[in-house]
């Protein structure tokens, strides 16, 4: 990775420490014409990288269960027996006319 010259550095520091400048009194200004929020924007100014995390962890998707092989398996057996039950009960023929669905001729 190739350094950066001191000077290079020095202006990036000064770019941020302007837009932070920008970004507080934006701030500042927001909460001059909303003064209910006053107390939410120190709260965030305050809490930092803490408060973005936890309003993130709002908006995550909820995990989803996972189901063990033997409840899989339990599954698919009592599906299997649903279908042979419908199946008995039908005849042994499927609705297509006796012929296997998703066949051509």
């Amino acid at each position: 990775m190739p350094k950066h010259s001191s000077s290079l550095l020095e202006l990036a520091r000064r770019g941020a420490q302007h837009r932070y400048e920008e970004l507080q009194a934006e701030l500042a200004a927001l909460v001059r014409q909303f003064p209910d929020l006053r107390h939410g924007a120190r709260e965030v100014v305050r809490r930092g990288r803490r408060a973005v995390t936890a309003a993130t962890e709002e908006l995550r998707p909820r995990k989803r269960r996972r189901f063990s092989a033997a409840t899989r398996a339990r599954m698919a057996a009592a599906q299997r027996a649903r279908w042979a039950k419908r199946k008995a009960a039908s005849g042994g023929e499927s609705e297509a006319g006796g012929r296997k669905a998703g066949k051509k001729r």
